[in-house]
């Protein structure tokens, strides 16, 4: 190529790219909605809303008005006292679904039908029923979902999944997951937040509504369940509910494993545990301990010292699937469904006393 070719290609090649830049530095932000503002994270999801430039919190819903009209007040938003308000309004492209658990169904299929994507705080639902009904509705109208499990993102969870996909622990025998905290200890229950020890408006106890976490990772790492059976403790009685269970988990794959959810503990120092017939991978306060036989060094004595780095908070990751950032790692709308059916059967099983097989997806 002659060289004036050459450079009238290259300075067509660098204005074509600053356009593109300027074109990403002129896209309007995100318009969201807030629907529903009774979850325990809704402060901090604001936060962070607030915080990125191309995110506008344009309106907030809750069934109580007041509850609105203080996350509005903090927002700058407006408040808007009938929800379909929301689902017509065309440039609201996203809603953020923050409402108590028996409520979830109701909002999360009317944003589907509104085509607005969806993040919608854990758990999904009650139970299989509402759960699957809202799979299919998001599915059929293909918008994006996501949910807010945290800790599939965490740095050292990425590097577990790197060995069992290498293989250096051999065949996974056993796996145990535990999400744990001092809530009923220190009355974090007691007022705003009361809801969340009301089983008709919850679906789930201590053990369900932060051990929902721990059953995340084990269905993500081991896939689908064969039987599950639980017990549970009133911990210390102060909500009338479980604060603290124990499950116990037969996959489908042969391997046995147990999580446990509790707001009853003081400290939670261990928190996952994958063994196998070559090594394992233990959680440990803040270090992972790392056994192989199949590689050099990894004796599992000391923390181990190389892990990858975090993924950003999942409600970034879902603005950024929004903005059409690609290959967004997002919780699946059918892997949220069959964590609250996995979990209703759980419950199930410390009603009946015995062994209970969770209900697979209709389609299934």
């Amino acid at each position: 190529m002659h060289l004036y070719a050459r450079l009238a290609w290259s300075c067509a090649f660098a204005l074509a790219l600053c356009g593109q830049a300027l074109a990403a530095e002129a896209q309007p932000p995100v318009q969201v909605a807030l629907v529903g503002c009774a979850h325990i994270h809704t402060p901090s999801f604001i936060a962070l809303l607030k915080s990125r430039a191309d995110v506008k919190i344009k309106c907030v819903w809750d069934h109580e008005t007041a509850r609105a009209r203080k996350y509005a007040g903090e927002t700058g938003a407006a408040v808007v006292d009938d929800v379909g308000k929301v689902w017509g309004d065309p440039d609201i492209q996203t809603v953020l679904i923050l409402s108590e658990t028996d409520r979830h169904e109701e909002l999360v299929l009317a944003a589907a039908k509104a085509r607005k994507h969806l993040f919608v705080e854990k758990p999904l639902g009650l139970g299989a029923k509402d759960a699957y009904a809202m799979m299919q509705a998001v599915e059929a109208a293909g918008v994006i979902f996501q949910m807010g499990y945290t800790q599939r993102g965490e740095g050292r969870f990425l590097f577990l999944k790197e060995q069992l996909a290498a293989g250096t622990l051999g065949r996974i025998t056993r796996v145990r997951a535990v999400t744990a905290h001092a809530g009923a200890l220190e009355g974090m229950f007691d007022k705003d937040f009361k809801w969340v020890t009301d089983f008709n408006q919850s679906g789930v106890g201590g053990m369900g509504d932060i051990g929902t976490h721990s059953l995340d990772l084990l269905l993500l790492l081991m896939g689908e369940v064969e039987q599950v059976t639980a017990a549970v403790t009133p911990g210390t009685a102060r909500y009338g509910c479980d604060e603290a269970g124990e499950g116990l988990i037969r996959f489908k794959n042969g391997v046995v494993g147990t999580f446990a959810g509790s707001w009853v503990a003081a400290s939670n120092p261990i928190t996952l545990q994958v063994c196998g017939t070559e090594g394992s991978v233990v959680f440990m306060h803040d270090y992972v301990y790392f056994q192989s036989n199949k590689v050099e060094g990894a004796t599992g004595k000391r923390p181990h010292a190389k892990l990858p780095k975090s993924l950003p908070n999942v409600l970034e990751l879902f603005i950024d699937a929004v903005q059409g950032k690609p290959d967004v790692p997002l919780v699946k709308i059918r892997e949220a469904a069959y964590c609250s059916a996995v979990m209703e059967a759980l419950y199930q099983s410390v009603k009946e006393n015995k062994w209970v097989a969770p209900p697979l997806p209709p389609d299934k």
